[in-house]
C-alpha cells in the first residue's frame, strides 16, 4: 500500500513528465479499460522492440523464424511484467519508452543466450569430465597424466558442494553456460554467482590437496 508521499511523488511524476511519459504512467497505474488499454498498447510495442533486437543479432547466433518469434514473444510478455511492477518506481528521469525498451532488450539478451546454450549443449559425459582438471588450473600436461584427478575431482563435486554449488559449478565449468544465461535462469546476479563459482572451486581444491591430489601451495590460490 502506499503512503501520501508515494501519491505525491506520482502526481509529481505526471507533471514534471512529458506528456506522452505522463500518459503512459497515468494509464498503466489506473484501473479498468484504461489499463488493460495501455498494457495491450505496451505489450504490442515490446514485441515490436523485442523482433527488431532479435533480428538484430540473428545473424550471430541463427535464430531465425519460428524461433525468433518464440523468443520474441516471450522477451515481449516478460518485459511488460516486469514494467509492470516496477511502474511505480518510475521517477520521469527519461521518457517512459526509453525506460520501458531497457527492459525489452535484457530480456531478449538473456533470451538469446539461454537459447543458444541450450542448442549447443555438451552433454555431461566422459569427456566433458575429462577436460576438468584444465578448468581448474591443473594444465594440459597434468590433466592427460591424471585419470584419478579426475575421478577425484567427481568424487568432490558429489561429497564438498552443496546443490546449489553443485549447480552453478556444473552449468559453467562443464557445460560452458554462458554466465548472463545462468544468471537470468537462476533469478540471481552476476556476483553472486561469481560467488557460489569461487567457493565451489575453494572447497574442490581443499578436497584435491587433502587427499594429494595437489600442492598444499593451492589450496589458498
Amino acid at each position: 500500500m502506499h503512503g501520501d508521499g508515494d501519491d505525491r511523488d506520482a502526481v509529481e511524476v505526471r507533471r514534471a513528465a512529458d506528456p506522452e511519459t505522463a500518459e503512459w504512467v497515468a494509464a498503466l497505474t489506473a484501473t479498468g479499460p484504461a489499463h488493460e488499454a495501455a498494457v495491450a498498447r505496451l505489450h504490442a510495442l515490446m514485441l515490436r522492440v523485442a523482433h527488431a533486437e532479435a533480428s538484430r543479432r540473428s545473424g550471430m547466433n541463427g535464430i531465425h523464424g519460428r524461433e525468433l518469434e518464440d523468443l520474441a514473444q516471450q522477451a515481449a510478455g516478460d518485459a511488460v511484467v516486469s514494467i509492470l511492477r516496477k511502474v511505480d518506481e518510475f521517477r520521469g528521469d527519461s521518457r517512459f519508452t526509453t525506460w520501458a525498451y531497457k527492459f525489452v532488450v535484457y530480456e531478449v539478451s538473456n533470451k538469446v543466450g539461454r537459447h543458444v546454450w541450450r542448442r549447443e549443449r555438451v552433454r555431461l559425459d566422459e569427456d566433458a569430465w575429462s577436460r576438468l582438471p584444465e578448468r581448474l588450473g591443473s594444465g594440459p600436461a597434468a590433466a592427460a597424466e591424471c585419470r584419478q584427478l579426475v575421478e577425484a575431482v567427481h568424487e568432490a563435486v558429489e561429497k564438498v558442494l552443496t546443490p546449489h554449488q553443485q549447480r552453478v559449478f556444473r552449468a559453467i565449468v562443464l557445460d560452458a553456460m554462458p554466465l548472463d544465461a545462468l544468471v537470468a535462469e537462476l533469478g540471481s546476479n552476476r556476483n553472486a554467482v561469481y560467488k557460489t563459482l569461487f567457493d565451489a572451486r575453494r572447497k574442490l581444491r581443499a578436497f584435491l590437496v587433502t587427499h594429494g591430489y595437489l600442492p598444499s601451495s593451492l589450496v589458498n590460490d
